[in-house]
């Protein structure tokens, strides 16, 4: 009876604000309406029913609540926000910019309450996960190393679940010679009482293993395990050399997140690369289930059907996002589908039972030398279609007006360029769309047209491979030899970090952190950064020495040796001396996609510079991270650009409709939900990557 109450007031104020505003459109109250799920639902559609909010008044949004979260990082803005925040029963659960989970009163932005947590290790949150059973509502969090339960009422750690309210994610993960560093970012999946688990491990020789696990969501004990690099005897065990693969390779982890087909009690699981990411010659062979799409029995982990994406992954090529579950209709019969969007700007669209490609797949030669040791897979999956960026990068790509072109043609001129599985050699290779995509993991939006709504960026991005120091054992190393071997192929063996501000500058780093601090984060890890736990102290303290230019440097003694005699030279975005991209624009975009028929709808520019678009340069779109959500209002919303705006699309016609500026970027997905009657759109405004602020800020919208 309250709620009905509620709404039915709610509805005479925003009838009587429309009255005194003099605006056209009245505002119909909705039922209360939850986004229960990471994207919205099991499918990970990032669809809402909700209408209330559509084409005809979106331009009458106005800030409906804020809510400061807390724990950004101002100063140096290394924090971000990539949380997806959840309502059920008129409760917004998120993660804060300082990794605390939270509950808020939905309608109002009021909090109540905020975990106090202090072993979160630093890491950035896409969100929680909820469950419930009769009378208990439960909120799964992973923060660190371990995966929460916590009473949703109260935020506290339940006792019964686990030990003390958590499980230890790395327990079962270990391998000899791997570090300890594991996290589950990116919320988990649920299916009945399981709560299954993907997590993120490092990139290095040193990961991991990433195997899926299923634990009882009221207990904390493991029930399933899928083996991503098999044992002796399972499916795919001789795809991998040497052998037991598992004693000596790390990764193929599912750190992208999950979609569930309930009905069918199937979970759909993307796999990320084997590590090291960017060399192979110790894991020859196609290295199943690394780079695959998984169909699990959500039940019992049984292996139902798979697709591997990529073979012998050396180019960090795995899939960025969930997938999302759909139906389309092709030969006049409805088909319930899969779709996985990829980095590279390919679009696989599968049979959700059987696992049937919907649209030719070509396994296509892979040309090109290698480096020694190398052993790249003959041939890589092509779809025919659908794609949504362009696929080489060439000197005719260069962008009007780029400065210095003359000098970067004859760079380029030099340089491996043409496709997305150009093997990376000793030369500098060119990599279009770049390493991170294309899609990126903000993921994609259905609708149920059979629409997939696509936010990608284009821009060129370089690399290659040097000789390792392979120092004997006992040979004397330096804290500079330590940092090339350790830290160059993210922060430069300049010390500058790289452009976008994902690896940042180490460059008078004691001005900013402590030895002490600096130790910790080589201990623990931060954002990007794995741990580093499994150095010695005098190594770790031979690199501080290095990065904080002591007088006196420490030196160390060799004791070990790398079995990965390469390093990359980094993730290298090519802009121009004026700071843009090189290529030409758009740099970012915003597509839609018929699944139906694999073609383009259209597609439009995502994310502006100011400062182009006054010396009349179209709008070219920016870098961008984050989702779109798309709703029956035929709406598409999404922020993800680095030019910190909120925009909203005509679904039908891509026309953009709506934007407003926001206190930070907003790299992250929105949620919709309705509270007593009123519709709201959310998103959080962490900022912190692509050089750009950071913030703390939720905000909600909604019409006056």
């Amino acid at each position: 009876m309250s709620r009905l109450i509620a709404a039915l007031t709610a509805f005479c104020i925003s009838l009587l604000a429309t009255t005194l505003t003099g605006t056209r459109f009245v505002l119909e109250p909705v039922p209360d309406t939850d986004w229960a799920e990471y994207n919205g639902d099991g499918a990970r559609s990032h669809y809402s029913a909700l209408s209330q909010i559509n084409t005809q008044n979106v331009n009458q949004l106005r800030i409906a609540w804020t809510y400061a979260s807390g724990g950004a990082d101002t100063l140096l803005n290394r924090t971000q926000m990539q949380c997806n925040p959840i309502v059920v029963g008129g409760v917004l659960y998120g993660v804060s910019a300082g990794t605390q989970a939270f509950a808020l009163d939905a309608a109002t932005g009021q909090e109540r309450w905020k975990t106090s947590l202090d072993d979160n290790a630093g890491t950035t949150s896409r969100g929680v996960t909820y469950w419930t059973e009769g009378k208990e509502k439960r909120i799964f969090f992973g923060a660190g190393k371990w995966l929460y339960a916590l009473d949703a009422h109260t935020g506290k750690p339940i006792e019964t679940f686990g030990k003390q309210g958590r499980i230890d994610l790395g327990k079962g993960l270990e391998r000899p010679g791997a570090d300890k560093y594991v996290l589950s970012n990116t919320p988990n999946t649920i299916y009945k009482n399981l709560i299954i688990v993907g997590v993120r491990v490092a990139e290095s020789e040193t990961a991991l293993l990433g195997d899926i696990r299923a634990y009882d969501a009221r207990t904390g004990q493991l029930v399933w395990t899928f083996h991503t690099i098999p044992q002796r005897g399972e499916f795919g065990y001789d795809t991998w050399s040497p052998r037991p693969a598992r004693q000596h390779v790390g990764g193929a982890n599912a750190w992208a997140g999950m979609a569930i087909d309930r009905q069918r009690g199937i979970v759909y699981v993307p796999t990320g690369s084997a590590a090291y990411d960017f060399y192979g010659g110790n894991r020859k062979g196609n290295n199943l289930f690394a780079n695959c799409l998984l169909a699990l029995d959500a039940s019992t982990g049984k292996r139902l059907w798979h697709y591997q994406l990529v073979h012998h992954d050396v180019w960090d090529r795995d899939p960025p996002a969930p997938p999302n579950l759909l139906s389309i209709v092709q030969n006049g019969k409805r088909i319930d589908a899969v779709a996985q969007i990829t980095k590279q700007g390919y679009v696989f669209v599968f049979d959700r039972v059987t696992g049937k490609p919907l649209y030719p797949i070509h396994e296509q030669v892979v040309p090109g030398e290698v480096v020694v040791g190398e052993q790249v897979s003959v041939t890589q999956p092509i779809p025919t279609k659908p794609y949504f960026t362009r696929q080489s990068f060439t000197e005719k790509d260069f962008n009007p007006f780029v400065a210095n072109r003359d000098s970067l043609v004859n760079v380029l001129q030099r340089a491996n360029t043409g496709w997305a599985y150009i093997p990376i050699i000793d030369k500098m290779t060119v990599f279009f769309p770049g390493t991170d995509g294309g899609a990126q993991w903000g993921g994609a939006a259905t609708d149920r047209q059979g629409i997939l709504y696509v936010p990608a960026k284009e821009i060129p991005v370089y690399t290659s491979l040097i000789r390792r120091e392979q120092p004997a054992r006992g040979v004397a190393l330096t804290g500079a030899s330590l940092y090339r071997l350790h830290c160059a192929a993210c922060h430069g063996t300049d010390r500058r970090g790289n452009h976008d501000g994902s690896y940042p500058s180490l460059i008078m780093v004691n001005k900013r952190l402590s030895d002490a601090q600096i130790n910790q984060v080589l201990l623990k890890g931060r954002a990007m950064m794995p741990s580093f736990s499994h150095l010695p102290d005098a190594e770790r303290k031979a690199i501080i020495d290095f990065l904080t230019d002591k007088v006196k440097q420490s030196t160390v003694s060799s004791t070990q040796k790398t079995g990965v005699p390469y390093q990359h030279t980094g993730y290298n975005r090519w802009y121009d001396a004026n700071g843009y991209p090189v290529s030409t624009p758009p740099w970012g975009t915003l597509t839609a996609i018929d699944l139906n028929t694999g073609e383009r709808r259209w597609q439009v520019p995502l994310g502006e510079y100011p400062a182009l678009t006054k010396r009349g340069i179209p709008i070219t779109g920016t870098d961008n991270y984050g989702g779109p959500l798309v709703t029956a209002g035929d709406l598409v919303f999404i922020a993800a650009s680095r030019d910190e705006q909120f925009r909203a699309f005509d679904r039908t016609t891509g026309k953009q409709l709506w934007q407003v500026q926001l206190p930070a970027a907003g790299y992250a997905s929105p949620s919709t939900y309705a509270v007593n009657g009123r519709q709201y759109v959310v998103i959080a405004c962490g900022g912190g990557k692509l050089n750009t602020k950071s913030g703390d800020n939720y905000v909600s919208f909604a019409l006056p």
